[in-house]
Formats: structure tokens, sequence, C-alpha cells
């Protein structure tokens, strides 16, 4: 008997709470289409998510004139699980894993480009092991159908390895660190802030990161599509509120960083040094990516390329339709 998926567990309950909930009154608290509605929009433990924190604390969205209601989860997947089961309105999530959900049966548009991994994952390994080559036979962790197992994948392929030369250990992205740092398996696949965690163990180092391969963690606002329809103008606040947010942050960045480190429960320190390892995307680089291209600056191409990826390594049943995935008009309108 296969093994089932994490995304194909999701998906199966996908389908059986959001019928119950559209039979119900929609994720829009019952509001009708074209009146106003309360967002609630998720985020979990990335620097390039934390600006919804800062946005929330500082009464910016309230500026824009829109209600919404900010849920941090202290598991990624938990927050995942959320938007496909109608829990939520918007989630911040990585394309991969938003292209599973779709692949699943979930209804997702993607109306905001966050920021880029550009080594913040991390493929971290004991001492000993110095290079993605010597994990064949080693014990590594990850949390299954997430943005690192895709990392994983990613670097197993380019050291001619797969999956099957490995022993996986499938954990929570905290309790995979920690593991790590206990000794409990070789090598560990985390995001920041967990690799400071990850690294507390001595020797450890990172030998494979989302900076090797570059367009390949996108990271994005993901709202229910009928939501998006039905209340335009509510997601419209909310991207606007993003760009404020950002404006915010360049010009009172000791006090943001004060309140991104608090929510990522890490120091000041520690926090600053994620910024190489997330770019966060301004106007200008969102209506780049959004632009149709042929190479993994562009959204539809990475969306293609990793849709064809997580069939060839099941982490999806099958390729999803791209067709309304992407909605460039809100960041279009921006200002």
């Amino acid at each position: 008997m296969r093994r089932r998926h994490l995304t194909e567990l999701l998906a199966v309950a996908a389908c059986v709470v959001v019928l119950a909930a559209t039979a119900a009154c929609g994720g829009d608290g019952g509001a009708r289409p074209g009146q106003p509605a309360t967002v609630r929009l998720g985020f979990s433990a990335w620097p390039g998510w934390f600006p919804w924190q800062v946005a929330q604390e500082k009464g910016l969205f309230k500026e824009n004139g829109v209600t919404v209601e900010v849920t941090y989860f202290d598991s990624y997947t938990d927050s995942l699980q959320a938007l496909s089961t109608g829990n939520l309105d918007a989630n911040s999530q990585t394309l991969n894993d938003t292209l599973s959900s779709v692949s699943g049966g979930a209804k997702q548009t993607i109306v905001l480009v966050n920021d880029n991994s550009t080594g913040n994952d991390q493929i971290i390994a004991a001492p000993g092991i110095n290079s993605v080559a010597d994990l064949r036979g080693r014990k590594v962790a990850v949390e299954q159908g997430t943005v690192d197992h895709y990392l994983l994948l990613l670097a197993l392929e380019k050291a001619g390895l797969t999956e099957r030369d490995i022993t996986l250990t499938p954990l929570l992205t905290d309790a995979a660190a920690a593991a790590f740092v206990a000794g409990q398996v070789d090598a560990v696949g985390v995001f920041a802030p967990f690799t400071t965690t990850a690294l507390g163990r001595s020797g450890s180092r990172a030998i494979a990161t989302s900076k090797d391969f570059p367009g390949a963690i996108p990271d994005h606002l993901a709202f229910d599509t009928e939501f998006v329809s039905d209340h335009p103008d509510e997601v419209q606040k909310v991207v606007q509120t993003w760009f404020d947010t950002l404006k915010w942050i360049t010009a009172n960045p000791g006090e943001a960083v004060t309140i991104m480190a608090r929510r990522g429960g890490v120091s000041e320190a520690d926090y600053q040094t994620y910024n190489a390892g997330t770019t966060i995307f301004t106007r200008e680089q969102n209506l780049a990516a959004f632009t149709p291209g042929a190479d993994p600056t562009h959204l539809d191409h990475q969306a293609d390329q990793i849709a064809e990826f997580l069939v060839k390594t099941e982490l999806a049943p099958a390729k999803p339709s791209l067709d309304g995935l992407l909605e460039p008009k809100f960041v279009q309108a921006a200002t």
C-alpha cells in the first residue's frame, strides 16, 4: 500500500470541510458579494510574512478601510489546511504548496508576491557531511509536503540522488529542527527562523539553500478564489496595506525589527541575519513577476515547472490547471 503524502491528506480534508462551509454561508462570514466583509488572513513563521504583524500592530489595515482578522500559525501546515478548508480567506504560503492544494481541488488565487527565498530555506547537516551527495544512506528530517521537502528533492536531484537514497524522517518543522539538534537525525530541511535552532548543533552547516535555486521558492498571498470574486475591494485594500507596510518598515526600521523579531521568537540580532536570505518584493518586482515569461523570475513559468516536479515526485496527484491561479490586477492598481 503506497504511503499517502501530506498534501493528499489535506486535499481529502478540504473536500469534506469546504463542501460543508459552502453549504452553510461561505468563507466570508455570510457577507453578500459586494458587501463589506471581514478578511481572515493567516501567516506563519517566515521572515517574508512577518510584515503582516507590523500591519496589524500599527493599524495599517484600518487606515486602508478594511477589517482584517490576522491569525498567526505556529505550524505552517496548519495555515495551509485552514485556507484549503475554508477557515481562512487568505494565507501567505509558497507557490508549490498552493499548487499542491489546487491539485487536490482547492480554488485559490495568488494576488501578491511577498518575497522570494534567497537562502533562508536550508538543508543543514551534521559534522562530517560536507555535501548533498554525502546524504546517501543518512536520516534526514523535514516537514513532508512543504517547501523544504521540495528544496530537499531539488538538491538531491542536482546531486544525482533521489528520496529513495536517504531515510526520510517526516516531522513538523520545529520538531525536525529539535530532532537534529538532539542528534536524532543526520540532516534537516528547515526555513528561517528554525534555521537558527538547527545551526545550534555544534559543527553543523548548510549544505544546500534556496540561494542555489534562484526563483524556485516564491512566497505569496493566496486568497480563496470565491472571496476574490465576491469581495475585490477588500482584496485590493489588503494588497495596498502590504505596500504601505513596506514603506512604514523602511521609515521605521528599528521598531519594525523589534515587532517582527518578537513575533518570530528570536533576538533582533538573529532576525537581522535573515535579510539577505529573504528578498521582499516591491510593487515593481511584483509587476515583473506577474508578467508572463520563460524564466524562473516569472510566476507562470515557475508555476509550470513546479507543477511538473510535484507530479514527478508524487507530491501532487495530478498536474493542476493554472487557469485563474495568477491575478495581477490588484498589484497593478496599488499605489
